[in-house]
């Protein structure tokens, strides 16, 4: 029998019921805070299209990082910003280079904060790619051995977890290989396995500064209408030695974290980006929505899809209201 014997709003009655009952919990734990570190002393210079968000000099993002760590989130991701750029990405893999550096300073100052590096090749190229240019194509075997080096410098300067995001074919094993080799065996992966090539990627590429200076990244980020591909994808980076998987972006492809969830034994992140967090921020300054209340429902219903981790740019304000 239905109603009225079954009246589900018996336990929707108050704020303490309904915390009795929840399903789904967010917890500051779960969140990984992106950050973009540039050159320069006491540099904050915010990004126009990211409210709240800047790229961060050394010193900056130390403190920064401090703040995150007294909040109980998860953990950081840093993205490099450097004052060099060429068609080698020289700077990716320099072991002085602008994430090395801020990888040992936050270290020596966050003994228990996760730090992740975002391994890619596009914020250290001239041409914006993910790898080494040949004619009007990225040569993907090529360009495996910068995402090793530069994995490998990460590893040696104290990163936790280190995240490939190239898409390129075969860049799991590569650095898994390099990793290995050097004694690194304890350096998890995480790896961006289903990125997709995303319009929700727009306010990054100013944070970033990794606007391809000519065609796009269509021939190696995924097509956005690809699930069955994404599964193989993921299949692939676990054979690779990925110890952690990553869909991206998040929120127009929860079927495929649920898919993930289901089908892998691994923790599996997903990534709230730029596009999603620059949205919310826009219609709240119009008044269309409440910009707290929309945050934690966009964060929950990437929870329930299934995502252990979210990296979000709303990862402090969600951990002060939580």
């Amino acid at each position: 029998m239905a109603f009225p014997i079954h009246r589900k709003r018996r336990l929707r009655a108050s704020d303490s019921m309904r915390r009795l009952v929840r399903e789904t919990w967010l917890e500051p734990a779960q969140f990984v805070l992106p950050l973009f570190v540039c050159e320069g002393n006491n540099v904050y210079k915010p990004i126009s299209s990211m409210p709240g968000q800047a790229q961060m000099s050394i010193d900056r993002i130390v403190a920064e990082c401090r703040e995150v760590e007294s909040l109980g989130i998860g953990g950081v991701i840093l993205f490099g910003i450097p004052s060099h750029k060429d068609e080698t990405a020289s700077e990716g893999y320099n072991p002085g280079g602008i994430v090395q550096r801020a990888i040992r300073a936050i270290k020596a100052e966050c003994k228990k904060l996760v730090v992740i590096t975002d391994v890619c090749n596009c914020e250290y190229t001239s041409h914006g790619h993910c790898g080494k240019v040949v004619g009007n194509d990225v040569d993907n075997d090529q360009s495996l051995v910068w995402l090793a080096d530069a994995a490998l410098t990460h590893a040696q300067a104290g990163a936790d977890i280190v995240a490939p995001s190239d898409m390129m074919d075969g860049r799991v094993a590569a650095i898994r290989a390099r990793l290995d080799g050097a004694g690194f065996t304890n350096t998890p992966i995480f790896s961006y396995a289903a990125k997709f090539a995303s319009c929700f990627y727009g306010p990054f590429r100013e944070a970033a500064e990794s606007t391809p200076q000519f065609g796009d990244r269509r021939s190696y980020q995924m097509d956005p209408p690809n699930a069955r591909e994404a599964m193989h994808e993921m299949e692939l980076d676990l054979e690779e030695g990925a110890d952690m998987l990553m869909v991206k972006p998040a929120m127009a492809y929860l079927d495929l974290i649920r898919a993930a969830r289901e089908r892998f034994p691994v923790p599996i992140g997903a990534y709230q980006v730029s596009g999603e967090f620059s949205m919310m921020h826009a219609a709240a300054e119009k008044g269309w929505i409440d910009l707290e209340r929309v945050m934690i429902e966009s964060l929950t219903s990437i929870r329930r899809a299934g995502a252990d981790i979210i990296l979000t740019y709303f990862a402090k304000d969600a951990a002060r209201i939580l």
